[in-house]
């Protein structure tokens, strides 16, 4: 006796599978410059290391005789792979059958991909294209019933952002649940042309009154990752893969495990001549902040995150000496680096994602306080910047902060981590107070100057007197600020830190959880 029928048909019911929808709707996702999901899983994945887990799920048709006539796959694909040597779990939509809506065993498949990435303490990479299982009205014929929603093992999700990173990319028209889990995850990418992200469709929009809109209208990635809901966009599919690889190369697998530390062939003690004359001596003039991040960490190595959105401060992840880090510096061109209610969202983003993660913390600072006015106002500006520095105070890893310029008012407090002994240098550029000499001095001495003849001479004369101990070597003194540094020393004082912070890195979960 043999199993050799059974196993045959087996076989033939994974070709069934592999066939996705047809090679008409295949050639329909490769006119919209898509890629299928197997296609995607092949290209994301080290070759030869997808082990897919109910392959056979789907929905079958059979004859009088019980045989198999028609057989219509799971529009969910997920399993274990490697992505450079690290285990992960993969999963994605199959839009080529029935849109990526719910369909057969995809919500039991959905919740296993989940539970598995979560109890495995694996990293989670999600390929959503469509409503990511989401039900349509269709469905109610299908199940010859409605149901409630009721998000049953979103738990799964939330919990897992605690445990290992979670990686989400938008690779076509995302909607309903499927945009919650792109936006439910510690990093998240959409493809800039071929893909949108909404909350409900435009038919749905039409329908509620609320005009005739296209998708792109709706979901463009130029809307959502302006606004933050989505943290970067790229060209192409291909580069989400890269990007998605990269983003995970900084991090370790899960929270029980220390950052991975990589060699680095750029010279720890390297000092670059530029940095001595990059800021101006006008405070009024800007100067780029990206070219000192990349010449104080390792050469390359800077993965800016958010870029397009909260612009006034630049978030993203970096290495020195092949130590992972992450770092946030205020860019001068964007409101003088303010920071306003979106830049304070990206700032405390990226604080969780490093304490989740272990991973030690650097701030270049040139901070003129928060963004002021009516719409800073009405944007609760104040609220999210709380928030902000309730994270970094939280935050339990080493912290640095390198003073470049300016740190004034509440938002310049972020040189200091509250309830922590950190190292803290500034360059001789340093400028700090309350608030700026020049925004408050009318106010401070307007009784002095209401008494003189000559209104601007006595002004002038009070700005000098303020700038001659305005020096930060003055407040060096006092022990107001611990070192002063040669700009051209940032990259060694930075390299010598890191190295003692990472000694007390201690991995495991931290006492609050990642905020999504």
């Amino acid at each position: 006796m043999s199993w050799q029928d059974e196993v045959d048909e087996l076989k033939r019911r994974e070709t069934l599978a592999h066939a996705m929808g047809g090679p008409a709707k295949v050639a329909r996702q490769h006119e919209f410059g898509k890629l299928t999901i197997r296609e995607r899983i092949a290209q994301v994945s080290d070759a030869g290391t997808f082990h897919e887990i109910g392959t056979m799920a789907g929905r079958g048709r059979y004859d009088d005789d019980g045989n198999l006539v028609e057989f219509t796959p799971s529009n969910f694909v997920f399993g274990t792979a490697d992505l450079d040597g690290r285990p992960v779990i993969l999963s994605g939509d199959d839009f080529t059958v029935r849109g990526g809506s719910a369909d057969a065993s995809i919500p039991g498949k959905r919740l296993k991909a989940e539970g598995l990435a979560l109890e495995m303490r694996l990293p989670h990479v999600r390929l959503v294209d469509g409503m990511g299982g989401g039900g349509s009205v269709k469905t109610i014929e299908m199940a010859g019933r409605t149901y409630i929603p009721e998000l049953r093992g979103w738990e799964v999700v939330v919990r897992h952002l605690d445990v290992a990173p979670s990686v989400s990319l938008a690779l076509g028209s995302v909607a309903g649940i499927g945009a919650a889990r792109v936006a439910t995850s510690h990093y998240s990418l959409i493809v800039r042309e071929s893909a949108q992200m909404m909350i409900a469709g435009p038919a749905l929009v039409d329908w509620a009154k609320l005009g005739e809109v296209s998708k792109e209208e709706l979901g463009h990635a130029r809307i959502h990752t302006r606004n933050g809901a989505i943290d970067d966009e790229v060209a192409s599919e291909a580069e989400a893969f890269e990007r998605t690889r990269r983003f995970l190369s900084y991090l370790p697998t899960n929270v029980d495990e220390l950052p991975p530390v990589i060699e680095s062939n750029d010279d720890p003690q390297r000092r670059d001549q530029a940095l001595l004359d990059v800021v101006p001596k006008d405070p009024r003039k800007v100067y780029k902040m990206r070219t000192i991040i990349d010449s104080v960490v390792d050469r390359g190595s800077f993965l800016e995150i958010g870029k397009q959105w909260g612009r006034s401060v630049i978030t993203g992840l970096a290495r020195l000496d092949g130590v992972p880090i992450a770092l946030f510096a205020e860019d001068p061109f964007v409101y003088g680096g303010a920071w306003t209610a979106d830049s304070c969202r990206k700032v405390t983003r990226l604080v969780d994602l490093a304490s989740t993660f272990h991973l030690p913390m650097v701030h270049l600072e040139d901070c003129p306080g928060f963004l002021i006015g009516k719409e800073s106002e009405e944007r609760g500006t104040i609220r999210f910047g709380s928030q902000t520095l309730a994270a970094l105070g939280q935050s339990p890893v080493p912290f640095t902060t390198i003073i470049i310029r300016k740190a004034f008012g509440v938002a310049g407090g972020a040189n200091h981590k509250p309830g922590s002994h950190h190292f803290r240098a500034a360059w001789p550029s340093g400028d700090w107070g309350s608030l700026p000499i020049e925004g408050g001095i009318e106010v401070a001495y307007k009784a002095e100057l209401a008494e003189v003849d000559d209104y601007d001479a006595h002004l002038a004369k009070i700005k000098a007197r303020l700038n001659r101990v305005r020096s930060p070597l003055r407040s060096a003194e006092y022990f107001e600020i611990e070192e002063i540094i040669d700009p051209r020393d940032t990259r060694p004082y930075l390299v010598r830190w890191v190295h003692l912070a990472q000694k007390s890195l201690k991995p495991g979960p931290v006492a609050f959880g990642f905020r999504p």
